[in-house]
């Protein structure tokens, strides 16, 4: 999922949250809850699994470039 994704359902979590608010809905004002800690879980995964993607992208270039020389 892309950052865009995941901002995009933080903001309607967000959005939903003050609905429910507004209209003294809990259950809407707590899936809104809901939906902004599952877009922010799923941000720190893809921060995360891009983390270490790098880095083993860049052992991988250390160690061709050991071997070249």
């Amino acid at each position: 999922m892309s950052d865009f994704e995941n901002k995009k359902d933080e903001v309607l979590g967000s959005a939903k949250e003050k609905f429910g608010q507004a209209t003294d809905n809990e259950s809407l004002e707590n899936e809104g809850k809901a939906d902004q800690a599952k877009a922010g879980v799923k941000q720190k995964f893809e921060d995360a699994k891009d983390a270490v993607k790098e880095k083993v992208d860049d052992s991988i270039a250390a160690v061709k470039d050991a071997t070249e020389d």
